[in-house]
């Protein structure tokens, strides 16, 4: 028997980032992110979702679609072991896996019906880049999912917030509020790489269609600049 098999993608998502840079390393950390899953034509029956809203979680199975070939390492660098030690492929949540197949547990906020796109949902905590295609959807069911005796491997510090993030005098003020709170959660995360240590160099990240600059210090995240996207690509 054939052991290959053909999936499609049943739905993509829709969120704030266009590019991987910033993108949080697990779904969960940053609640402030609303995401959208909008579902491919065939699969926008209605009965599909009966049920779901009884459950506050869902899980998404879905692929790296950003990696640009099928190569797959045996070993990786983890960024949570500063990208100096490898481990296997399959004791990480590396991209650069055989199949490319990702997997996140996300809030579930609500399921709303949109004129031109049938049942959406809408999600918190995603974890994936703007257009990520989507195999499967299941519920999160609390008492086998969750098992309180599971050990955290090298994920030792539970992915909690290590920096604190300062923006320019006056910067934030330009901005809707909700805006910089979104900026202040994404980059808390400290999204550089662990391995770089060059406290002048400036990164630079594509966020929900603007352009944040900023600097990583030993004491925090400074922002620097906040460019809509528009503006910066003219620039």
């Amino acid at each position: 028997m054939d052991e290959k098999f053909v999936i499609e993608p049943i739905a993509h998502i829709r969120t704030d980032f266009p590019e991987k840079f910033g993108v949080p390393r697990q779904s969960g950390l940053v609640n402030e992110l609303v995401s959208k899953i909008v579902f491919e034509p065939e699969f926008r029956d209605p009965n599909a979702l009966r049920g779901l809203e009884l459950y506050s979680h869902i899980w998404l199975i879905w692929q790296f679609s950003k990696i640009e070939n099928d190569d797959w390492s045996a070993t990786i660098r983890p960024p949570k072991l500063g990208g100096n030690k490898r481990v296997g492929v399959f004791a990480s949540r590396s991209p650069f896996r055989p199949n490319r197949l990702g997997l996140s547990c996300v809030r579930l906020e609500k399921i709303e019906y949109e004129k031109a796109l049938g049942f959406v949902i809408y999600v918190r905590g995603a974890d994936l880049v703007d257009g990520t295609p989507i195999y499967d959807i299941k519920p999160y069911i609390p008492y086998t999912d969750c098992r309180k005796d599971a050990l955290n491997g090298f994920s030792f510090d539970g992915g909690k917030a290590h920096k604190t993030v300062v923006f320019n005098d006056g910067l934030a003020d330009s901005f809707p509020e909700t805006l910089i709170s979104k900026i202040k959660a994404v980059l808390s995360q400290d999204p550089h790489p662990a391995y770089k240590n060059d406290e002048d160099r400036i990164y630079k990240m594509n966020f929900s269609e603007h352009l944040i600059s900023f600097k990583v210090k030993e004491n925090g995240i400074n922002v620097i600049d906040i460019r809509p996207e528009n503006i910066a690509k003219n620039s």
